[in-house]
């Protein structure tokens, strides 16, 4: 996508997935997870512009907060709040969408916006932080499997396939910019997650302990996938059990 002979000649596309998304991670240091979110994004805007790139943009399911409407459509605005410890992700990714807004209406660009859900696979950082990884880590290395909550919480998970061939799909479209969600809307609870994990490591040992629920750790996380299937034509194809065992081959292998 990019001619490169020593500095940037010509720039067709960038695609912006620039931002830590493990809780953890944007955690340890807010500041930056702000920064990123809006003055990284603002900086590849400009160089889109100065380009007239296409300008491909990854937002987040975090933006609905702790939903009170399941499954979420690009509709819902969200319950997020503003000054908890996830609203540096949160409302990082919120006002960066709305910068891209701006861009695309004011500069005429074609700037698009993709919201993330749950998304796991292979070459996961090992250390993430997520339920994913963590459950795998947990159950290969015949640890607890630490559920935080009553594990009632629900989730839905996507392989990372899928969200590549979302991204691309978006990316090839015309006259839509988004936003669009781009995930599984089959839902699990973190406890049904778990016992999924432990039957594909069958000589685990592992046993499940339960942990107070993180502050403003959302309950419902499922995506409407309507218009993900009318505008780029696009659906997830790859069954859980079938991801999480090639993530836990990778794991084992590395």
């Amino acid at each position: 996508m990019i001619a490169f002979t020593g500095e940037f000649k010509k720039i067709d596309v960038i695609y912006n997935l620039a931002c830590p998304a493990s809780p953890p991670k944007y955690q340890k240091d807010p500041i930056f997870t702000l920064k990123t979110s809006f003055l990284g994004n603002l900086n590849l805007l400009e160089l889109a512009k100065k380009h007239k790139a296409q300008y491909i943009f990854s937002s987040t399911s975090e933006i609905y907060g702790d939903p009170k409407v399941t499954p979420q459509s690009e509709e819902y605005r969200g319950n997020v709040n503003t000054m908890g410890p996830r609203a540096c992700y949160d409302e990082g990714k919120r006002v960066a969408e709305t910068l891209c807004w701006e861009y695309r209406r004011l500069y005429d660009m074609d700037v698009k916006v993709f919201r993330v859900f749950n998304t796991y696979g292979p070459f996961m950082d090992k250390n993430d932080g997520r339920v994913v990884s963590n459950f795998i880590n947990q159950a290969l290395n015949n640890e607890d499997i630490t559920i935080y909550g009553d594990g009632s919480q629900s989730r839905s998970f996507q392989y990372i396939d899928d969200l590549i061939d979302g991204i691309l799909k978006l990316a090839g479209t015309k006259d839509f910019y988004g936003p669009v969600n781009i995930g599984n809307p089959v839902e699990f609870s973190i406890k049904e997650l778990s016992n999924i994990v432990l039957d594909l490591i069958p000589d685990s040992t592992s046993k499940i302990v339960y942990r107070e629920l993180p502050k403003d750790d959302p309950m419902q996380r499922c995506p409407d996938i309507f218009v993900a299937k009318q505008k780029i034509g696009r659906g997830p194809t790859i069954d859980v059990k079938l991801g999480l065992q090639k993530t836990i081959d990778y794991f084992k292998n590395n």
